[in-house]
């Protein structure tokens, strides 16, 4: 894997700033948030608006390299910047009990209040994150804080249960136990800082341990899209949010679907960029090309918080990067392509049409269904999706869909002839399956994929449905035998360009295993070739295309870290030839790095094991290890956690542990294990 350029660093700044490493925020409660605050100098004099970013992830050692560019940046384009722990994560007061709760989105409200009443702000405030910070910001628009006067979010959702980390077309998430395996590791236990908070650092971080939450049993608690769900998922009112918005995300993210739905459903200024990243900003990371989106956010805010004519909002609604063909590695560096542009979303004058090619049983994907197709079955070897990659992507170098044709072995395949000229679709394929099943509980998988004239086969998009949500999300209904249905449902959003000589393949699959969880039995999907369709969305070139570009990305510097120990990648598929299973590891060392500014050394390591035997779903297993350490002089602290999930036809097994150390010494101890009935997943 070779190293990504990286943006260029700028520190001749229009304005000069001071980053005040701790700032105090009191709640109504008594709570305390910590934060850190990045503030141009004359700001006292001359106040200034005020940007938030608001997540759990440790604002003085987790997030730090990430901070400094980016909040250093606002503060010198005339902007308060400050970075906010969420109660009971950092230095922050408090507990940590899930995500998105009422209590997170109260306590946004009364830290824009304070904000706006300081006498270096003012009065305006705009509110940016990505992932868990760009979620928040769009719940704490709808809550309509008077301050706030516009926000960033990136790689967020508008629907918490249909394009989160946690479920997908009503199928169950493996990066659903990823993820609470994170939090339960890595968010949740780590002490605050006594540099910081002083002697009850200790007291702080037993509280802390003593309620860290095992989530994947809550979130496996709700299989169907009910109230846990429908809470903190702005689709529920878009018209809650009435204040501009910008959406930002990559075509490699898992959070792609939103930017198209937010812009499609706002009834606010707003905008959206789309590149070709994963779960990143843009400025940062991959895969590339990378883009100045730091000048853009700028651009907005000053449009926005400070009433300047930059030009951004005449900008079109969609600037999105095409991507072109690209031969499947787990890890690109620069994704061959180029930018485009839509004067609006979704597109009304025709310039993105309709066009459904149909399946037929010689495995040909044509115009037109042909006379005589028969019914077409596939039970998919489990296996099937260990080429998929990570859901939520973070271009770690191993997280891509890799080579298809593995996962095509085990699928229905359908190709079209080579394609005589480029072939582009923008936004989601809506693909059509008439069939029947054999088991009450049984999941199709449906993926577009670029075939290469050698056979190498790239994945352009996927999607996946639990096919007992037929109708309703939340009453699902067990499927019949042999009964005849048919349903529709989209893939994932995208902007693919297939080039000539190349072939569109549709491959049908009842796994994508660790992608998705398998269902409860082992279940053979009967396709009625003709009747079963894709409607993919086409689009043709616009003259304003060639106008479209990005300048390389620039940023503020960041604190001097010292890497001891660099981090280390890995990921590894295998099979047992004696016992059949297949297996899936990850190894993912974070290294050792010194943080001078604060004098902390971190380490970090993280371990996951996949294992499943092709013909049993029930034999399907997860494992995540965790393992962090803090120091400073003599003081030291480290945990271990690890999550497994198994199943049986009717439950989830789940067990966990937590240990803690201060120093060599064993603080805290404890172990779960609980079960979770199967909800017609």
């Amino acid at each position: 894997m070779v190293k990504r350029a990286g943006p260029t660093v700028r520190d001749d700044l229009p304005r000069t700033f001071v980053i005040h490493e701790t700032v105090w925020i009191p709640l109504a409660d008594g709570t305390r948030l910590a934060a850190r605050l990045w503030l141009p100098d004359g700001a006292e004099a001359q106040p200034i608006p005020a940007i938030l970013e608001y997540v759990p992830y440790r604002r003085r050692d987790g997030t730090r390299q990430r901070d400094d560019p980016m909040h250093g940046w606002f503060a010198g384009h005339g902007y308060a910047s400050i970075r906010v722990d969420l109660r009971g994560a950092g230095d922050s007061d408090g507990l940590l009990d899930d995500e998105y709760l009422k209590q997170e989105q109260d306590d946004a409200l009364e830290i824009i209040a304070w904000l706006a009443e300081q006498s270096w702000c003012s009065g305006s405030v705009g509110m940016i994150g990505i992932s868990w910070g760009g979620f928040n910001g769009l719940q704490v628009a709808a809550r309509r804080p008077p301050a706030l006067k516009a926000i960033v979010t990136a790689c967020s959702t508008d629907d918490r249960y249909n394009d989160d980390i946690h479920y997908m077309g009503g199928c169950v998430l493996g990066d659903n136990f990823s993820w609470a395996s994170t939090f339960f590791g890595r968010v949740s236990p780590p002490p605050p800082d006594p540099e910081i908070v002083g002697e009850r650092w200790r007291e702080m971080w037993q509280a802390r341990l003593d309620a860290t939450p095992l989530l994947l049993e809550t979130w496996l608690g709700h299989q169907r899209r009910d109230a846990y769900w429908k809470h903190g998922s702005v689709c529920e009112d878009y018209g809650a949010i009435d204040i501009p918005v910008f959406a930002i995300g990559g075509w490699n993210d898992g959070y792609q679907n939103a930017i198209p739905r937010l812009l499609e459903h706002l009834d606010v200024p707003r905008i959206g960029v789309i590149g070709a990243w994963s779960h990143t900003y843009g400025f940062r990371g991959g895969p590339g090309p990378t883009a100045d989106v730091l000048s853009e956010f700028v651009r907005w805010w000053d449009h926005w918080l400070k009433g300047e004519a930059t030009g951004i909002m005449e900008e079109p609604m969609l600037r999105t990067f095409m991507m072109a063909s690209e031969r499947p590695a787990a890890w690109v560096e620069t994704w061959p392509g180029r930018w485009i542009a839509e004067p609006v979303w979704p597109v009304t004058d025709g310039n993105v049409t309709t066009r459904e090619f149909a399946m037929n049983d010689r495995g040909v994907l044509a115009n037109e269904p042909e006379r005589g197709n028969r019914p077409m079955t596939i039970r998919s070897p489990l296996q099937t999706g260990f080429a998929s990659g990570e859901w939520c992507r973070h271009d770690t170098g191993t997280d891509l869909a890799t080579d298809q044709r593995m996962d095509d072995s085990g699928s229905l395949c359908f190709d079209t002839e080579p394609v005589m000229e480029p072939l582009e679709i923008l936004g989601a394929p809506v693909v059509t399956l008439e069939f029947s099943v054999d088991k009450p509980v049984a999941q199709a998988v449906v993926r577009l994929n670029d075939v290469f004239p050698d056979g190498a086969v790239s994945r352009m998009t996927w999607g996946v449905k639990n096919l007992t949500h037929l109708q309703d999300q939340e009453n699902p209904v067990s499927l019949e035998p042999g009964r005849r249905y048919t349903i529709a449902f989209k893939l994932n959003d995208t902007a693919f360009s297939l080039k000539p000589g190349h072939r569109l393949r549709i491959a049908v699959s009842t796994s994508c295993f660790p992608m998705v969880w398998p269902a409860p039995e082992p279940a053979t999907l009967t396709l009625m070739p003709g009747t079963s369709t894709i409607a993919l969305p086409m689009r043709a070139p616009r003259e304003l295309d060639e106008i479209i570009a990005f300048d390389p990305p620039q940023e503020a510097p960041s604190g001097k870290v010292t890497v001891i120990e660099q981090a280390t990648m890995r990921q590894t598929a295998s099979m047992d030839a004696q016992t059949g299973f297949w297996q899936l590891e990850v190894v993912a060392d974070d290294g050792t790095k010194h943080i001078e500014e604060i004098d902390l050394e971190i380490t970090g390591w993280r371990r996951e094991l996949w294992r499943i035997h092709p013909d049993d779903p029930q034999s399907a297993t997860g494992e995540i290890t965790y393992g962090f350490e803090r120091k400073r002089g003599d003081w030291s602290t480290h945990h271990n956690a690890r999550c497994s999930m198994a199943m049986t036809r009717e439950d989830y097994l789940l067990e966990a542990s937590l240990e803690a150390f201060e120093g060599e010494e064993s603080v805290f101890k404890r172990v779960f294990k609980t079960t979770v009935p199967r909800d017609h997943t």
